[in-house]
């Protein structure tokens, strides 16, 4: 006998078990009876189509089990929604799991659908501050930064502390490469709604140049500022020279002893190759190949070889 067996108030409800291929099924999976039991009974609410606070008090059951069953979390959904239930205590119950379970999808798919169903109701601060505890478990969660993206999209924060708070992660993490994407889209992701130019405006494409350039000299071999850097001259079609003398305070092929970053040095390469000097370019790609990032030897001598230059001997 289990919980729901022995519950009075669950007594109406006759459970379906998991049918997996009669009595010998080839690959049966090897379910607590606790999960089996309460997973019989929500198949049976579902079967009938209840939405009920029982209904709920099964998936917080079902969820403490598995908190990845996709199903369970989409029924809940649907019983919230239903019974017209109180979407900022939902909130406040789902903290607590999206703290204990951090790694989940479903919490965050979950987490959009109320924000999406409270509307202009939602407190958007506390989901911010709620965002920033989340970091202080793990400054580099995926599902939290394409959570707090949609907060900005749904919400229009463009204007409203997103620069300022990606400053904050990044002086907590300059290598934080999930903080260096949040900031690319705050810049340039209201473009795609016909609203801000971002880096296509001179003076923000000005700021973000610095930004990043400020970046690298604090951490040279720190390869997402420059990767910004290129992202800037992609989206404005502009051409990598006006980089070069930057590129080459950090990797000057006449001081080749002194350079302080591979990846300043696979710029200037691109760049070299932009103004066609291919013996230059080809002696960056060598001492990448045989000093600076020799783990990827293969990948600059393939370059060296698109540049018809022969590759120097490595040994």
């Amino acid at each position: 006998m289990g919980k729901y067996s022995e519950d009075a108030s669950w007594q109406d409800v006759v459970p379906l078990p998991t049918d997996e291929g009669g009595d010998n099924p080839l690959a049966a999976i090897a379910y607590s009876e606790e999960y089996e039991e309460t997973m019989s009974y929500l198949r049976a609410l579902m079967a009938s189509n209840e939405y009920s606070p029982r209904a709920l008090e099964l998936t917080e059951d079902l969820i403490d089990m598995n908190p990845a069953h996709y199903t369970v979390w989409l029924y809940r959904a649907q019983c919230l929604f239903a019974i017209n239930a109180d979407l900022q205590e939902e909130l406040e119950w789902l903290n607590e799991t999206a703290l204990a379970h951090q790694k989940n999808y479903q919490i965050w798919h979950h987490r959009n659908l109320l924000i999406d169903k409270l509307g202009d109701e939602c407190d958007v601060e506390a989901e911010r501050e709620f965002v920033e505890r989340m970091f202080e478990r793990d400054a580099k969660n995926y599902h939290v930064w394409s959570y707090r993206q949609c907060l900005v999209k749904r919400f229009g924060l463009w204007d409203k502390g997103e620069l300022d708070f990606t400053e904050k992660m990044l002086e907590q993490d300059i290598r934080n490469n999930s903080a260096w994407n949040h900031r690319w889209f705050v810049v340039n992701g209201r473009e795609l709604e016909g609203g801000a130019p971002g880096v296509a405006d001179p003076d923000i494409r000005s700021r973000e140049t610095k930004f990043a350039m400020q970046a690298i000299a604090k951490t040279p071999q720190n390869q997402s500022p420059w990767n910004y850097l290129r992202g800037i001259a992609r989206k404005t079609s502009m051409s990598l020279a006006h980089l070069k003398s930057f590129a080459e305070e950090y990797a000057d092929l006449n001081e080749p002893d002194e350079v302080k970053s591979s990846f300043a040095l696979d710029l200037l390469a691109d760049i070299l190759v932009e103004e066609k000097d291919k013996k230059k370019a080809a002696q960056a790609l060598d001492l990448l190949a045989t000093r600076y990032d020799p783990i990827r030897k293969h990948y600059w001598e393939y370059r060296k070889v698109q540049l018809g230059v022969p590759m120097a001997f490595v040994a």
